[in-house]
């Protein structure tokens, strides 16, 4: 799965005479959120964001829509993956208060970090093992243990990570979290886990939200509750994780850097781009909105509010990054990227099931 390469953009916008501009693509993501939207009311079991990606890379390929993602509304559906991303993330921040995550015992805070890690790690070293390009083993990484497609976004915004690698990522991520919405309830029962152990499981083990929404109401209110207040356990790691990514960059393009010429100046060149900030702009945000709802002075109606305004920000982006992938060049890296991917997901499936043994 890559991207539609910037070659074939200008092709498809050559003898224009003009740069498309971006309002074109964000309509189509607008209506790709509407459609997602009601697929998701029709089958409150698909969750709107992973209907989103499916729409996205439908629309790459259809015969009628795909000139016009590949021309006219790629500058708007880049916006929609990159802009109203951060914008969405800074709003998941509202979904998380301090008391919620302190509630859930040190035991499960333990159980949950060691999740992660192993899972971050775990997942980073065996890309690299099988030689997958690019920034893909730090993205499919960031996905598995953090929060889906959002954490993927966030961590390319300070990585400079390529459109190609964001993409691949995000389609296999949500392929991997849709799955399991119909794997896992079958599992409950055969693990010997009641309502709350299968709860925990799942908000430690899926990626996105509304995967684990979807998966965990299988097994009724009780699990429900506690795989959201575990799964929010993992979506406050997404800031270190962010800031720790772009100290990361800081160092290696400082490394990578060529020496100052004789005039104490570095190279024609040198730099491609400014340094990243030791914590984006959007994670400040994300931190601040988690503060916020801690101090409980947000009404519940204005927190349902931004609820859904989040959750219609990361579809259209979600909808632009899914637009993004051209699945005939699947076979060229298709088969290591499922390896990575069904690997990954054994590993947090696995270690979260032994910590929610272990802490219950």
């Amino acid at each position: 799965m890559t991207l539609i390469s910037s070659r074939e953009r200008a092709r498809s916008s050559a003898g224009t005479g003009r740069t498309p501009g971006k309002l074109p693509g964000l309509a189509m993501a607008a209506a790709g959120v509407a459609l997602s939207w009601g697929v998701h009311r029709l089958v409150p079991a698909v969750p709107m964001l992973t209907m989103a990606v499916v729409l996205g890379i439908a629309a790459a390929h259809l015969p009628g829509a795909r000139a016009l993602v590949r021309g006219a509304g790629r500058p708007g559906l880049t916006l929609a993956g990159k802009r109203l991303m951060r914008v969405g993330v800074v709003l998941l921040g509202l979904k998380l208060s301090l008391d919620d995550v302190l509630g859930l015992g040190w035991a499960t805070v333990v159980m949950v970090l060691v999740t992660v890690v192993a899972t971050f790690f775990g997942t980073l070293w065996l890309g690299r093992r099988l030689g997958l390009r690019g920034d893909q083993p730090l993205l499919i990484a960031t996905g598995y243990s953090i929060c889906g497609a959002s954490a993927i976004g966030a961590v390319s915004e300070v990585s400079g990570s390529d459109e190609e690698d964001v993409a691949t990522s995000v389609a296999l991520v949500t392929l991997c979290g849709t799955l399991a919405i119909a794997v896992l309830p079958l599992l409950h029962h055969p693990l010997g886990l009641d309502d709350a152990q299968f709860g925990r499981w799942v908000g430690a083990g899926v990626h996105d939200v509304g995967q684990v929404v979807a998966t965990a109401q299988t097994a009724g209110p009780a699990a429900l509750g506690e795989a959201v207040l575990v799964k929010l356990m993992r979506v406050a790691l997404l800031a270190p994780l962010v800031a720790a990514v772009a100290v990361a960059v800081r160092r290696r393009r400082a490394y990578d850097a060529p020496p100052a010429t004789a005039g104490g100046t570095p190279d024609a060149g040198a730099a491609e781009g400014k340094r990243p900030a030791l914590v984006p702009l959007f994670v400040l945000g994300f931190l601040a909105m988690v503060v916020v709802r801690t101090t409980g002075w947000v009404p519940a109606a204005a927190l349902d509010g931004a609820q859904h305004v989040q959750e219609l920000l990361l579809a259209a982006a979600l909808f632009g990054l899914g637009s993004a992938v051209h699945l005939p060049s699947l076979v060229r890296t298709g088969g290591r990227v499922a390896a990575l991917g069904l690997c990954s997901w054994v590993v947090i499936a696995g270690v979260s099931y032994g910590g929610v043994l272990l802490t219950t």
